[in-house]
């Protein structure tokens, strides 16, 4: 039997890289999986791959008033149990080099929608029996990089939020867990998003790879593996825990 056999789950920012990933292991482990991204083009086509009872959800996840519908559709035919709030960007800057822009979209992206993401599946699964919430953060929420002045306080949020709900929610004894995870440098294309915005991406590079005590970078399915187990039945007594998946990153 799969691991996961008669769940549901909603994965954000699921047309590439890591929610790819993750949608394609929860559905490998029988669950039904609702992608949701920006991209509609690439997230009808993940899910299309994916195929059975896989399929996309168009969605800005900063837009708190999109929740409910998303949220409605990937429920349609049975309650969602797991969520993945997985959807980030990464815009990279010092403290003097980023604009109130680039600060404003970083915070929308990765923690306001994670803010939105949270509070919606915690009123609909209260009323379900429970669930397991996954957020996404990043070593980078623990260890912090002079041109990485956003997405580290971003990222950090994240992980406080995490924690936040998961006492709020042990508290009301509401059955839902809430944890989340921190990737370290993982092969996928936002690398490339991200080399693109520095003068020398080869020796960026380098240096990504150097900073990883492992010597290598992570891969997505590092990844997906870890949140397939946070969505299983086997992560039962884990709530508010910080799951870091980095290579030895942030040590």
């Amino acid at each position: 039997m799969a691991r996961i056999d008669g769940k549901c789950a909603l994965v954000t920012g699921a047309a590439s890289g890591l929610g790819r990933a993750i949608a394609e292991k929860l559905a490998s482990e029988g669950a039904r999986v609702t992608l949701t991204d920006v991209d509609r083009d690439g997230g009808k086509a993940v899910a299309d791959a994916i195929g059975g009872t896989a399929q996309f959800v168009e969605q800005d996840v900063s837009n708190g008033d999109r929740w409910a519908a998303v949220w409605e559709a990937a429920s349609k035919d049975q309650p969602v149990d797991t969520l993945v709030n997985n959807a980030g960007i990464t815009i990279m800057g010092s403290i003097e080099d980023m604009d109130y822009e680039g600060w404003r979209k970083t915070f929308d992206v990765d923690v306001d929608s994670v803010f939105w993401g949270c509070k919606t599946a915690i009123a609909n699964m209260k009323q379900t029996g429970g669930g397991s919430i996954v957020n996404i953060a990043s070593a980078a929420g623990i260890r912090a990089s002079s041109v990485l002045a956003a997405y580290n306080a971003a990222k950090a949020a994240v992980i406080m939020l995490t924690q936040s709900v998961a006492l709020h929610c042990g508290e009301q004894q509401n059955g839902i867990r809430c944890n989340v995870v921190a990737p370290g440098t993982i092969k996928t294309a936002i690398i490339d998003k991200v080399l693109a915005q520095v003068p020398n991406p080869e020796e960026t590079l380098k240096g990504f790879v150097a900073s990883h005590p492992i010597g290598h970078l992570g891969e997505p399915e590092d990844i997906a593996n870890i949140v397939l187990y946070l969505a299983s039945d086997d992560s039962k007594f884990a709530t508010g825990a910080t799951f870091t998946v980095d290579g030895g990153l942030a040590l």
